[in-house]
């Protein structure tokens, strides 16, 4: 029956998005943390995935708050539930950075912090980043329904 469910959920779903505008403070990202797990789990997938989304998200949004600091305090998120995946979008409004200088961390950094590009791309199906100078960075990521 949770089978006939979860496909039920996923041949019904049309294009839906949700937006969230998140204060630039980390007390938030468990509220994020919490989103993210319950549009997942909506969405039909399971612990493992919604552990391995949860992770990705909280490291991009902790990204966006610290590397992205906004004017006006907040950062994005938009998630895209489509028929066979979930896109999340996390879009900051701060200074920018060079993508291409976004790199696989060198062991000796390990201890240092930066791991969060590649934890992302670790966890997600798909990951792109775009950003322009003086207008911010937006991290999307797209993860497969059923693993498909």
């Amino acid at each position: 029956m949770q089978n006939l469910k979860k496909q039920e959920i996923i041949t019904n779903t049309k294009k839906q998005q949700i937006k969230l505008s998140v204060p630039n403070e980390p007390e938030y990202l468990s509220v994020v943390r919490l989103t993210t797990s319950g549009i997942a789990n909506r969405v039909g997938f399971d612990l493992e995935e919604i552990e391995d989304i949860k992770l990705a998200v909280a490291e991009a949004c902790t990204n966006a708050m610290t590397h992205g600091k906004a004017e006006n305090g907040n950062y994005n998120i938009e998630f895209t539930i489509e028929k066979e995946s979930m896109i999340i979008e996390v879009k900051d409004s701060g200074k920018g950075c060079m993508v291409e200088n976004i790199r696989k961390p060198q062991e000796r950094e390990l201890a240092e912090g930066g791991l969060g590009v590649f934890i992302i791309k670790s966890l997600m199906d798909k990951v792109e980043i775009s950003s322009k100078l003086g207008k911010g960075t937006t991290i999307k990521m797209m993860k497969k329904i059923g693993g498909k």
